[in-house]
């Protein structure tokens, strides 16, 4: 391998950061890279790809940031994502993020590194929350045990980045193996011996560090022994000595092999560690906090409220910068109108240019603000570590109804856009988990949802718009919560596995990092105004205008004619208006849409369109079609999502068939009852 490539004349290195979930990763590929970064998919799989660039003396410097995984033992479609990386691509350095505060958990990684034989450079992470915990470590020391460098950091505050970035260059000029190799026991030990000088010869084997891919192979590890071809009679032996092996242990062989890393891992640790008593009897600030905001009675509670604060942030907030975007649209289409009508253009392309695009654009870009200041507060939320417990509340919740905990974490991901969400699913280990979450995954509001939210609470309930949407939201966790008990009861009936999750320290985040993850989910909602809302726009438009000589978005049109067949499907539910069904219709093209389909059909910006709403709607019928926004028929994305997670389109049928009834039958129950009760 060439451990530095010459790309027109300037050095180039390819680093990858490998680390267990909250170890700091993320930050630290933030702080690396700033805004030089991209993100896409895996080739053939669903897991993000986050690469980004920095630059340091004459290098340039490519970072790959792998999925957080806490082993490569490729369970999940993440971990084998990072093994295969790593193993094949063989980036120059692997920079291997470690929490300083929990080195017996990290350190288990770091020994499947080493074992690859790749040129791996410790990051010792968060190295402010060991020392504050009181936990002296010896750095020189460990550095030799490991047999790698270690170099001490606080990616947060941008500490010993700077150091690392210098090592980082001198490990990929000069790469270094470590010599440390990890003893399995004399009768294991010799079967990967065995294995070692066999496997190193067969076709593929050339591709990884031997004795690795001999303990590979004695763990079973499929993913990694399908690309060797390995002779019968290796297999056969191999089967042989394991089914020996294990019964000696009395155990199967990938926990024996398991339980020797951590052995020397606490070995290792005792060397370098040191805890001082009294501060470890002592209760840290996070273990008080955990008593309060975790306790099994208040942790819901809490969750809810802090959730009801980040709606009222979000729109006491925003609310005020709609009016300027408001104002800005208003008079780029008087300009564009008053401009095309003083140059001759026809009538017809003022009216696309106005009625069409600048209203239909600008009715879904006034809301930038609010969904921005949404993704502001859950990465505040995220990056201090509370999201985490989140997940843990709800996990004992879920559990006592059949549920699998770890399903909330894609919930919460459906907060920002539910192919995000369902993609996440991969996580869970049980299929039928896997799929109890990927249907209930697009019951979550998510940030496409929120712009109809907007719209209907501004003209009816401006006085509590915080509540209404907090209810709306909730109403979709609980909604998902009772529809995976049923998926669970009579479609994917069994067992659910245990959720064991790692709850990390608080943290005060930094202003940088949370800007950062605010605008990579943000700036999602603009491209998609640019792109699929502009062509559903233009489409509205055309529609609204034909067939010819028709009036413009009147019944008689071909877009009215649409909306007027589903009308009285609607009616129940109170909203059995043209107008309102075409906009549903639009709306399984992507959720936005329904908001900017009633801006053409009304030919005004967003502040004319709530008053248009205001005169025309009643409150309930409005709280009634907002509900079913939130739950019937998953935008396109999401559907082909769910076919690709599922590898079927008969799953998505379904999840398009169960969420049109449920939504149906929720707005219908909201505004029949809401009558009952004469609101």
């Amino acid at each position: 391998m060439e451990a530095v490539k010459t790309i027109q004349g300037r050095s180039k290195i390819v680093i990858a950061l490998a680390g267990n979930p909250n170890s700091g990763k993320t930050t630290m590929f933030n702080e690396l890279t700033g805004a030089r970064q991209h993100v896409g998919n895996w080739p053939g799989v669903t897991v993000e790809k986050k690469e980004g660039m920095y630059h340091y003396q004459d290098f340039q410097v490519q970072v790959v940031d792998l999925p957080g995984t806490y082993s490569l033992s490729a369970y999940s479609e993440d971990e084998a994502v990072a093994r295969d990386y790593i193993a094949l691509e063989k980036p120059d350095v692997v920079v291997n993020i470690v929490d300083a505060a929990n080195l017996d958990r990290n350190l288990y990684l770091t020994t499947q590194l080493i074992e690859m034989g790749a040129n791996v450079v410790v990051a010792l992470n968060m190295y402010d929350e060991a020392q504050k915990r009181n936990i002296e470590i010896n750095i020189d020391q460990l550095a030799e045990l490991l047999g790698v460098p270690v170099i001490p950091t606080i990616s947060v505050k941008g500490k010993g980045l700077q150091e690392l970035s210098q090592q980082i260059s001198l490990s990929a000029n000069n790469p270094n193996k470590s010599r440390i190799r990890i003893d399995y026991g004399k009768e294991i030990e010799k079967v990967l011996g065995e294995i070692q000088d066999k496997v190193s010869i067969c076709e593929g084997g050339e591709n990884y560090d031997s004795r690795w891919l001999a303990v590979k192979m004695l763990e079973g590890d499929e993913g990694i022994t399908k690309s060797v071809q390995l002779p019968d009679e290796l297999i056969k032996m191999r089967n042989n000595a394991v089914q020996k092996l294990e019964a000696m242990w009395g155990d199967d062989i990938e926990s024996v092999m398991a339980e020797r890393r951590y052995g020397f891992i606490g070995g290792v640790t005792r060397e370098v560690v040191t805890r001082h008593r009294s501060v470890e009897e002592k209760m840290s600030l996070s273990d008080k906090i955990d008593g309060i905001v975790t306790n099994r009675f208040l942790g819901i509670p809490i969750f809810l409220a802090a959730m009801w604060v980040v709606f009222q942030f979000t729109f006491t907030l925003g609310d005020p910068m709609i009016g300027w975007i408001e104002g800005l649209f208003e008079w780029l289409g008087g300009l564009f109108g008053t401009g095309l009508e003083h140059i001759g253009v026809s009538e017809m392309i003022i009216s696309l240019v106005v009625d069409g695009v600048i209203n239909g654009i600008g009715s879904v870009l006034v809301f930038v603000p609010n969904i921005f200041l949404l993704f502001f507060a859950i990465s505040i939320l995220e990056d201090s570590g509370y999201m985490a417990r989140a997940a843990y509340i709800m996990d004992r919740f879920m559990h006592s109804l059949g549920l699998h905990g770890k399903s909330f974490i894609p919930m919460i991901i459906g907060f920002g856009c539910s192919v995000p969400a369902i993609m996440a699913t991969r996580t869970l280990e049980n299929k039928k988990d896997r799929m109890i979450t990927i249907l209930i995954a697009p019951l979550m509001s998510c940030s496409a949802r929120l712009p109809v939210y907007i719209l209907f609470v501004s003209a009816f309930f401006s006085a509590n718009q915080g509540l209404v949407i907090f209810s709306l939201y909730f109403l979709g966790i609980v909604l998902a919560i009772i529809m995976g008990v049923l998926f669970k009861k009579f479609l994917f009936k069994g067992e659910t596995s245990h959720f064991v999750m790692e709850l990390p320290p608080y943290r005060i985040p930094t202003l940088k990092s949370t800007i950062i993850h605010m605008w990579e989910r943000g700036s999602s909602y603009i491209r998609k105004a640019g792109t699929i809302i502009f062509a559903v726009v233009v489409l509205i438009w055309v529609l609204s205008s034909l067939p010819a000589g028709v009036e413009y978005a009147s019944q008689g049109s071909w877009l009215g004619q649409i909306g007027s067949f589903m009308a009285p499907i609607f009616k129940p539910a109170g909203f059995g208006t043209w107008e309102a069904s075409a906009a549903l219709v639009f709306g399984i093209l992507a959720k936005e849409v329904v908001v900017a389909t009633l801006a053409v059909i009304h030919s005004v910006g967003e502040e004319a369109l709530t008053q248009v709403i205001a005169n025309t709607w009643t409150p309930l019928a409005a709280y009634a079609f907002m509900v079913m926004t939130l739950i019937y028929i998953p935008c396109a994305a999401a559907i082909g999502a769910i076919k690709k997670e599922t590898n079927s389109w008969g799953w998505a049928g379904f999840a398009v068939l169960y969420t049109l009834i449920l939504g149906w039958l929720m707005a219908v129950l909201v505004y029949q009852g809401g009558s009952l009760l004469g609101l």
